[in-house]
């Protein structure tokens, strides 16, 4: 759009736990409109996570949040084209674009998981996720590696 940009859609919060977050996270998740089904993964996931984390004390929310906060990238890589050579800059990750990537790469690397339902693989790359491992904590590593090596084109930035 050349002219404005589109409006924010405001998001109702989820049924069970009354968190906007949650529903972005199960409308990243959704597949061909079906909502409800995405809910009763998650659903499903979180009482999974309650059942593997019962030591820790936490609210199987509180743990998701925390899984979230640590795949969260704060850096990232551009390509940009300088006199004919191309440089990875590093530059800043906006923070509504933070959610959504750490949301987009928890729901990726679960899907690729081995297990038997979507749930059971959800459940697994939180508890990875908020033990600091797991496919999506290790594609966060490498975002912040990439980045720590190009500094020095930061100064390309755009």
């Amino acid at each position: 759009m050349r002219k404005s940009k589109p409006k924010k859609r405001i998001l109702l919060p989820d049924p069970k736990y009354t968190d906007i977050e949650v529903t972005r996270f199960v409308n990243n998740m959704m597949y061909q409109g079906k909502k409800s089904l995405a809910f009763n993964i998650f659903y499903d996931a979180l009482n999974l996570v309650e059942q593997k984390t019962k030591d820790t004390g936490k609210a199987p929310l509180e743990i998701w949040k925390k899984a979230l906060e640590n795949i969260t990238p704060a850096v990232e890589v551009k390509s940009r084209r300088v006199g004919g050579a191309t440089f990875q800059v590093p530059q800043e990750v906006r923070a509504e674009r933070k959610v959504s990537i750490s949301m987009k790469n928890m729901i990726l690397f679960a899907r690729k998981r081995a297990g038997k339902t979507m749930a059971d693989k959800l459940a697994s790359e939180i508890v990875a996720a908020f033990n600091e491992e797991g496919g999506a904590y290790k594609r966060k590593e490498d975002m912040h590696r990439m980045a720590d090596a190009n500094k020095a084109f930061a100064h390309f930035r755009f």
